[in-house]
């Protein structure tokens, strides 16, 4: 979607099935919540924060709802405020695995039609208005007209926003970036889905990449082959040792994702050569052929 786009994420709330702890700040996977959430938004040309100010792993603005703690349709408002694009993204805080493929999806999708709003469904059926993309003039629209209407906007929920709003519907195509952490259960299973065979390098890259401020695509699996052939060819100490040499490479000659590759291939090529002289000379050694 080439439209501007703003984002709002709502990371204010007393999280009491948490026992009140500050949920945008638990740790899944080393990062916070609320800085999982900005790294799936990170396009945006501004994102509002609404809740309490912190430390965050990229700029944003901040604005609070009126009252604090007046609930998502005050918080939205709040949000809003700040805004001036014409499309924004709404999100909750707490979404350890939205990502940007969901993002994507949802802009693409409000692009491509004349709806108001699109809101993820998730993998019950339910329809999720804090995953969700919206139009920001209908947005305002209706927040003033339930302003006016109840005289203020704290404590109403979302359901009564959105029935406003003429809304599209999207499977994401990311199954669990709606799955919210309410409870410390939540969060318990989102860390070990983190940790879980088939997904703990993807996540732990990202969350190296993030800590080191590193903006850069990364093939796992060509650095994960750069590696067994060096450990293979060489010596096991030579994997790490290599990996990093050919990410300091890389860096040297532009950073991105390509001089990675190169780099890997060329150190590749070297480790197969060591190894093929390995095995020759041991094939030397027994007699089967002469180097």
């Amino acid at each position: 979607m080439t439209t501007p786009y703003d984002a709002i994420v709502l990371a204010g709330g007393a999280a009491r099935r948490l026992g009140g702890a500050d949920k945008p700040g638990v740790p899944v996977g080393g990062r916070p919540l609320l800085d999982r959430v900005l790294a799936a938004c990170a396009g945006a040309g501004a994102t509002v924060v609404v809740g309490g100010r912190r430390a965050t792993s990229r700029p944003v603005s901040w604005a609070r709802e009126d009252p604090p703690g007046g609930g998502p349709v005050a918080a939205l408002d709040a949000g809003i405020r700040r805004t001036s694009a014409p499309v924004v993204l709404v999100f909750s805080a707490d979404l350890p695995f939205l990502g940007a493929p969901t993002v994507e999806a949802l802009l693409g999708e409000l692009g491509g039609g004349g709806r108001e709003g699109v809101l993820c469904v998730d993998r019950d059926g339910r329809v999720q208005p804090l995953v969700a993309v919206y139009r920001a003039e209908p947005l305002r629209r209706e927040l003033a007209l339930l302003s006016a209407e109840h005289g203020g906007l704290a404590g109403l929920p979302m359901r009564l926003l959105t029935a406003g709003l003429d809304l599209g519907r999207l499977a994401a195509p990311e199954p669990l970036a709606s799955f919210d952490c309410d409870t410390w259960e939540d969060i318990a299973a989102a860390r070990a889905r983190v940790r879980d065979h088939g997904n703990v390098l993807d996540e732990w890259i990202t969350a190296v990449k993030n800590e080191l401020g590193i903006d850069l695509d990364v093939d796992t699996g060509v650095l994960l082959d750069l590696a067994r052939d060096a450990a293979h060819g060489v010596a096991r100490p030579a994997a790490p040792l290599t990996t990093f040499l050919v990410g300091y490479a890389a860096a040297k000659a532009g950073g991105e994702g390509t001089d990675v590759a190169e780099a890997a291939r060329k150190a590749v090529a070297l480790a197969q050569r060591w190894a093929a002289e390995a095995d020759a000379d041991a094939a030397t050694e027994k007699g089967e052929s002469t180097p």
